[in-house]
């Protein structure tokens, strides 16, 4: 794929589903790895919802401080709906960027806004859960930064296997 970096921060996630869905999208958009803080998708950790398996490929970790594994020489953006915030369709991407979520049921904690370099929200009529925005984020990041190729071929490389279909126009 690319040259691109990208990791990504939870902090303290509460849904199988969500981080499962998480997960999906490091792989989708090539993102290098995941740490996520607190216990309680350990508790819930049984549920499987990694239906791709990516978690074989890219590293999911548990940390006790998403500072220290700070990937070197990331940005770290915070992804959250803040005032003041960057709108998502602004934002420049860095090409090495650590990006954070907080939870689903709460807000990034105050001290770790204060070692963010960026804080980026996406406009939406509402909040989205936490799996769909990390997903936004990241194709938000290749499609600007040029990620990906523009083919049939990455169609074909990305569908599902039961999908065999092309569009002819004639």
């Amino acid at each position: 794929m690319s040259n691109l970096k990208a990791s990504i921060g939870l902090i303290n996630p509460k849904s199988p589903t969500n981080v499962g869905g998480v997960l999906r999208a490091a792989g989708c958009y090539d993102a290098k790895q995941v740490f996520f803080t607190g216990s309680r998708y350990l508790n819930a950790k049984k549920f499987h919802t990694d239906t791709k398996n990516v978690v074989e490929r890219i590293p999911l970790n548990a940390t006790d401080n998403l500072q220290s594994v700070k990937p070197e020489g990331a940005t770290v953006v915070v992804i959250e709906l803040i005032e003041g915030a960057t709108p998502l369709p602004d934002f420049k991407h860095p090409e090495n960027a650590f990006y954070l979520f907080g939870p689903e049921d709460g807000s990034i904690p105050k001290d770790v806004l204060k070692w963010c370099d960026e804080v980026v929200y996406v406009p939406t009529i509402g909040c989205m859960n936490l799996a769909a925005t990390c997903n936004v984020v990241l194709y938000d990041r290749l499609a600007k930064l040029g990620g990906v190729e523009s083919s049939d071929s990455t169609i074909i490389n990305s569908r599902d296997t039961n999908n065999k279909m092309k569009w002819d126009k004639t």
